[in-house]
This record gives structure tokens, C-alpha cells and sequence, in this order.
């Protein structure tokens, strides 16, 4: 449900989608105190079960995904990435119980993305200096400037175009057969029996593989900031 607030001359219109983002943030601040709590409380010599398991598989699970590219800094940004995955593909699933997912509203992705681009080019700057990085972005020669620099530019907008295509035209076309089926009634009302398998490949299938594509492009552009010899 939007929220539309006006006070005054001032107007303020929070999307569907907004929403969801913000509650899912309440959730999983309480998931993840909840978890802090128990982990300090855990016993290190016993083997996890319970909550605690769970919180060492999506811990794990975080790892796995970024891993591969971060490799020894993986530690170092797991907080980072781990918080936004955890973030993402909740929402992502939020379709299943009629609900916008978050990553169908553009500004939502492109707001992620540029989070991601930020990181990438701080950590450039900050392991190549200034000088590097202009030396790097002229690389093999001056003239290639232009085209380096449109290709920088282009991280966040694939990644939030990438994700933001996926996930919309889930929403519409799940969307679509819900309309198709209620303008067909009573016969409409076999379409249920396709429902599931729709559900299991739009909301589940494709926002937990975009979530795992978005951080993996993100986590290899950002190892790529890092000199190759290290």
C-alpha cells in the first residue's frame, strides 16, 4: 500500500514498492539483532542448531556469493555485501504473497547500483591514487579515455537496468495472467493450476538468480579495483 502525505503545501507520495523496501528493513533489523544476541550467547565448542544455524547458513551462504572474487578480502566486506543480499532477495520474493518487490521500482535499483559504484571507484582511487586512475582510464592511450570513461559509467547502469528489467517484467506478466484469469471466469479459474509454476520461475527462480548476478558483478568489479599482483 502507498502512503500519501500532505501537510500543508507539502506533498509527499511514498510507492508500493518504497513501502515494502522500508517494512522488510524493520524485519530484518530485528532478524539480525535477534541473531547478534544468540551468537554471543552460543557456545563455541557446540556444533549450531536452531536460529543459529540458520544464521550460519545465511552467513555462509553471504560468503559463497561473493567469495570467489573478493577471495582473502572477502571478511573485510562481507557486513556490506551480506546486509544488501539479505536485503535484496527478501524482496525479491515478495511477490509470492501479492506484494511489490522492491527491485521493480528503477530508483530503488539505481540507488543499489550507485552504492556499488561508489565503492568501486573509492577503492580505486584509494589503491591506485588519483594519478593511477587517470593513467588507467587513458589506458593503452589517451584516446581511449572517452571510451574508459563511458565504460566506468556503465556499471551502475547495467547492473540497476539488468535487475530492474527482470524483476518488472515478472511482476507485469504474473500480473497479466491474474487479469486474464479473472476476466475468464468461471473457466479462468484452471489458470491456478499454472500459477504455481509461474510463481516458482518469476519470483523464486529469477529474483534469487538476479540477486546472486547483481553481487557477483558487483564483488568482480571490485576485486578488479584491487593491482592484479595482490
Amino acid at each position: 500500500m502507498a502512503i500519501d502525505i500532505t501537510i500543508g503545501g507539502f506533498h509527499l507520495f511514498i510507492h508500493q514498492s518504497i513501502v515494502n523496501w522500508l517494512l522488510l528493513c524493520v524485519i530484518l533489523c530485528v532478524f539480525f539483532i535477534l541473531a547478534g544476541k544468540k551468537i554471543k550467547k552460543a557456545d563455541p565448542r557446540q556444533a549450531p542448531k536452531g536460529f543459529l544455524l540458520v544464521c550460519e547458513s545465511v552467513a555462509n551462504l553471504g560468503i559463497s556469493i561473493i567469495g570467489d572474487n573478493l577471495k582473502e578480502r572477502t571478511r573485510t566486506f562481507l557486513p556490506f555485501f551480506g546486509t544488501l543480499i539479505f536485503m535484496m532477495a527478501p524482496s525479491n520474493l515478495l511477490g509470492l504473497i501479492g506484494l511489490q518487490p522492491p527491485t521493480s521500482n528503477l530508483s530503488v535499483n539505481a540507488t543499489l547500483a550507485v552504492m556499488m559504484f561508489l565503492l568501486v571507484r573509492y577503492t580505486e582511487i584509494r589503491q591506485q591514487g588519483i594519478k593511477g586512475k587517470i593513467q588507467g582510464l587513458c589506458d593503452p592511450f589517451f584516446l581511449f579515455l572517452p571510451l574508459n570513461v563511458l565504460g566506468d559509467l556503465a556499471l551502475p547502469v547495467s547492473l540497476s537496468l539488468r535487475l530492474f528489467g527482470n524483476m518488472l517484467a515478472g511482476t507485469i506478466i504474473v500480473g497479466m495472467v491474474y487479469s486474464l484469469m479473472r476476466g475468464m471466469m468461471p473457466a479462468g479459474v484452471l489458470g491456478y493450476a499454472l500459477t504455481p509454476f509461474l510463481h516458482a520461475y518469476f519470483d523464486i527462480f529469477s529474483g534469487l538468480i538476479q540477486t546472486y548476478i547483481f553481487f557477483t558483478l558487483a564483488s568482480f568489479f571490485l576485486s578488479d579495483a584491487y593491482p592484479s599482483e595482490d
